[in-house]
C-alpha cells in the first residue's frame, strides 16, 4: 500500500481484534502505519489539541509489591525517600497550580499494595471531592480496589481510576510476582462497575517480546468497552531496581505502541507518559503525529518518582508544533 493510496474507514469500535490482526497493523511499514493512524486520529478527536495532565504522588515509596521497574517498592534500595500521605491543603495547592498551567486532568497516586478502609482512605476521598469542586477531571491510581472502595469513590466525583496491565498475562509474572494478572482485571472490572472510566495501559522496553506488546494491546482492545484512557509507558530505568541496565526504549517502538493502540482504540485517549525525558521535541512530535493525544506534564519536573519535562517546557513544544491544550468539556 502507499502513501497515497486512498481508504476508506469506518467510524466503529471493535471488541473482537485477533492477535493476528494486531500484529499485521504493528508490523506494517512504518510511514504507513503512521499516515493510518495519523488519520483515524482526525476522524475521532481534535488533531491541534493534547490533554495536560498532571500527577501527584500523594504517598510515596514504602510498597510491599516487588514491580521490577519500580523505585518505590521498599526491597529495593533507591534514592526514593519515603513521604507519607499528604496534607489536604498542600494537594490542593498543587491541583490549583496544575489548573493555572492549563492542566485539565489531576491524577493523585499513593504508593499502596491495595487500598485499605481506613482513616487515610477517607482523606483520598475528601482529597477527590474537593478537587472535583475545582472543576478538574479527577483521577486516582492507589492499587487493588473492592466494588465498595469504587462505588465511594465515584459518589465523591472521581473521574478515573489508573490501573495498568503492566505488560501482557503470560510475561507478568516475570515483572511482579506479589499479585496476578487477574487481580488487575478484577480492579477494573470494580471501576467498570461503580460507573467511572478506565485508565489502562502499561509499559514497554522491560524485556518483553513485540508478541507480548501485543497482547497487551489485545487485552485491553477486547475489552467490553475499551479504556477511556491508555498510557503507553517507555521504561524509565531506576537505579537499584531489577531492570535498571536495560536499554533505552527506541522511539519507533513507542511510535508503533501508539499509532496501533490508535487504530484498535481510536475513541481512547492515548497518553505518551513515562520516558518522555529522555525523547527530544521532534521524537515526542512523531508520537503525536501516530495518535498520542495527552501527556503529563508538571512544575516539579517529575512523574512521580522520574523525571519528566516541566510545564513551561512543554507549553513551549505544543506551541512550535502548532498544538494546544484541551480544555475540559462540561
Amino acid at each position: 500500500m502507499s502513501l497515497n493510496e486512498n481508504i476508506e474507514y469506518k467510524k466503529e469500535l471493535r471488541h473482537d481484534w485477533d492477535r493476528q490482526e494486531i500484529a499485521d497493523i504493528y508490523n506494517k511499514p512504518l510511514l504507513n502505519l503512521i499516515y493510518e493512524a495519523a488519520t483515524i486520529h482526525r476522524m475521532w478527536h481534535k488533531a491541534d489539541e493534547i490533554q495536560l495532565s498532571t500527577l501527584l504522588s500523594i504517598k510515596t515509596g514504602g510498597c510491599p509489591e516487588d514491580c521490577s521497574y519500580c523505585g518505590q517498592a521498599a526491597r529495593y534500595h533507591t534514592d526514593i525517600q519515603v513521604q507519607a500521605l499528604l496534607p489536604l491543603d498542600t494537594v490542593l495547592e498543587h491541583a490549583r497550580r496544575a489548573q493555572a498551567n492549563g492542566a485539565s486532568r489531576f491524577c493523585m497516586a499513593a504508593a499502596w499494595r491495595e487500598v485499605r478502609d481506613n482513616r487515610d482512605f477517607d482523606k483520598v476521598l475528601e482529597m477527590v471531592s474537593a478537587v472535583n469542586a475545582m472543576g478538574l477531571e479527577v483521577c486516582c491510581t492507589l492499587g487493588m480496589l473492592t466494588e465498595d472502595q469504587a462505588r465511594r469513590l465515584q459518589e465523591v466525583g472521581l473521574f478515573a481510576y489508573n490501573h495498568n496491565l503492566d505488560t501482557s498475562e503470560a510475561y507478568y509474572d516475570k515483572i511482579i510476582s506479589t499479585r496476578k494478572f487477574d487481580n488487575r482485571l478484577h480492579t477494573i472490572d470494580n471501576v467498570r462497575k461503580a460507573g467511572m472510566t478506565v485508565c489502562s495501559g502499561g509499559i514497554i522496553g522491560l524485556g518483553e517480546t513485540v508478541e507480548d506488546r501485543i497482547a497487551m494491546l489485545s487485552t485491553l482492545s477486547n475489552m467490553p468497552q475499551h479504556p477511556e484512557s491508555v498510557p503507553i509507558n517507555a521504561l524509565a530505568r531506576v537505579k537499584g531496581t531489577p531492570l535498571e541496565n536495560l536499554p533505552k526504549v527506541k522511539i519507533w517502538d513507542m511510535v508503533r505502541m501508539i499509532a496501533t493502540a490508535r487504530i484498535i482504540m481510536p475513541s481512547t485517549m492515548i497518553r505518551l507518559s513515562a520516558g518522555r525525558m529522555e525523547m527530544e521535541e521532534e521524537e515526542q512530535a512523531w508520537c503525536f503525529m501516530a495518535g498520542a493525544n495527552s501527556i503529563f506534564t508538571g512544575e516539579k519536573e517529575t512523574l512521580l518518582v522520574t523525571p519528566n519535562p516541566g510545564v513551561s517546557e512543554d507549553i513551549a513544544m505544543l506551541d512550535n508544533l502548532g498544538l494546544k491544550p484541551r480544555v475540559k468539556e462540561n
